[in-house]
């Protein structure tokens, strides 16, 4: 698969598997946050400014 272009490198597409949505996430991002596989994380809906906030899950 060929690489993106630096400016298009934050340009990702809404897919679905079955039920569900999904966005996948540049590494580079993933990395900088620490995330892990399979670590659980907290999904925030804003209407308002029609946004979606992902963070760490804090029990």
């Amino acid at each position: 698969m060929a690489r993106r272009k630096l400016e298009d490198r934050n340009i990702r597409k809404l897919s679905k598997n079955g039920p569900t949505y999904f966005v996948t996430l540049p590494i580079e991002v993933i990395r900088g946050l620490g995330w892990q596989k399979f670590q659980k994380l907290e999904v925030e809906v804003d209407d308002k400014k029609e946004r979606i906030i992902i963070k760490d899950w804090k029990k």
